[in-house]
C-alpha cells in the first residue's frame, strides 16, 4: 500500500487538492452558503483520485526515462517495486473512474448541473495530463508544460463548482488561473536544477535545452506574469458593485509576491542549480499562502 501510495505522487496532489478546498471555502464564505460534509467528501476525494490518477498514469508512460533519470530511478516502477508495470496501468485507471463518480456524486448534494460541471472538469483535467501533456508534447516540444498545465486550473474550478455556478467563469476561474499561470515557473525552476538529467533522456524541457541564461529569463518572465496576475484579476473583480476580495488578500500577494520576483532575479543573476532551487522549494509554498489569504479575506 505505501508503495502504491508513493506512485501517485502525494506530495503533488496534497497542493491540488488544497487548491480545490481553498476555492470551494472562498465560494463558501461569498455567497453564505454551507457546505454539507457529503459535498466536502465528495469534492475533494474526487480531485485527490483525479490528481493521484494522473500521476499514476503518467509514471506508467514515462516509466522508461524515469529508470534513466538520476532524480526518478528509486520510483516504484523503474525500480520494480511494482512489477508488472501493467498493475500500475490498472491502478490509475481505477484511480481515474473513481475520481469521475466522485465527481459526478455531487450532483446528488447539490444540483445536476454542479455534478455534471464537476465531472467535465475531472475529466479534462486527467485528458490534459495524461494525453496532452505526458504523451503529446512532454518529449516534443518546449513548451510542453503550457499547454499540458491547463489541468492545473480543474481543482480550484471543481472547488467552485461544487458550491455555486456563480461568477464561475470570472472569480472561479481567476482562482484556477493562479495555478495555470503558477505552473510554468514551478517546473521551470525544477528542470533547470535537473537539467542534465531532462538532456540525457532527450526531453525538451524549455530550461534544459536553453542557455542557462535564457531559461533564467524564462522563469524570471513567468515569475512577474504570475505576481501581477495574482493581484490584478482580484482587485477589479466585483459582486453587486463591491471587490470579492480586498486588502487582506491584496498585501499577500504584493508580499509574497515581491518574495518571488526577488528569488527569480537571484536566478537570473546567478543561473544555478542552487538558485533555481531555492525558487522551486519556495514556489509551492507561496501558492498555498495566495489560497490561504483568500479563505482568510473571503471570511473577513
Amino acid at each position: 500500500m505505501a508503495v502504491y501510495y508513493e506512485l501517485t505522487k502525494p506530495k503533488i496532489w496534497y497542493l491540488l487538492v488544497f487548491t480545490a478546498f481553498g476555492a470551494a471555502l472562498t465560494a463558501s464564505n461569498i455567497y453564505g452558503i454551507e457546505i454539507s460534509p457529503a459535498t466536502w467528501l465528495l469534492m475533494l476525494f474526487s480531485v485527490a483520485a483525479g490528481s493521484a490518477a494522473a500521476n499514476t498514469l503518467t509514471n506508467y508512460h514515462d516509466r522508461d526515462i524515469d529508470a534513466v533519470m538520476e532524480r526518478t530511478k528509486d520510483r516504484p516502477l523503474p525500480s520494480k517495486r511494482i512489477h508488472p508495470a501493467v498493475k500500475a496501468r490498472n491502478f490509475g485507471l481505477a484511480l481515474a473512474g473513481t475520481s469521475l463518480v466522485l465527481a459526478f456524486g455531487i450532483s446528488f448534494t447539490t444540483t445536476l448541473e454542479q455534478g455534471l460541471w464537476a465531472t467535465a472538469f475531472i475529466a479534462f483535467g486527467l485528458v490534459n495530463n495524461i494525453l496532452i501533456y505526458s504523451y503529446a508534447l512532454k518529449r516534443n516540444s518546449r513548451t510542453n508544460i503550457i499547454l499540458g498545465g491547463l489541468c492545473g486550473g480543474s481543482p480550484p474550478m471543481i472547488g467552485w463548482v461544487a458550491i455555486s455556478m456563480s461568477d464561475l467563469w470570472t472569480m472561479g476561474l481567476a482562482m484556477a488561473g493562479l495555478v495555470f499561470i503558477w505552473i510554468p515557473m514551478h517546473i521551470w525552476a525544477l528542470t533547470l536544477h535537473f537539467k542534465e538529467d531532462y538532456n540525457k533522456v532527450n526531453v525538451p524541457m524549455l530550461t534544459a535545452v536553453q542557455s542557462e541564461k535564457t531559461s533564467a529569463r524564462a522563469i524570471a518572465l513567468s515569475t512577474v506574469v504570475m505576481v501581477l496576475f495574482s493581484v490584478a484579476p482580484f482587485f477589479i473583480l466585483t459582486e453587486s458593485g463591491e471587490e470579492m476580495v480586498g486588502a487582506t488578500y491584496l498585501w499577500t500577494a504584493i508580499a509574497s509576491g515581491g518574495l518571488m520576483v526577488g528569488l527569480s532575479m537571484w536566478v537570473i543573476i546567478k543561473p544555478m542549480e542552487k538558485a533555481a532551487w531555492t525558487l522551486f522549494k519556495f514556489s509551492s509554498p507561496y501558492l498555498a499562502v495566495l489560497f490561504i489569504a483568500l479563505m482568510v479575506d473571503s471570511a473577513l
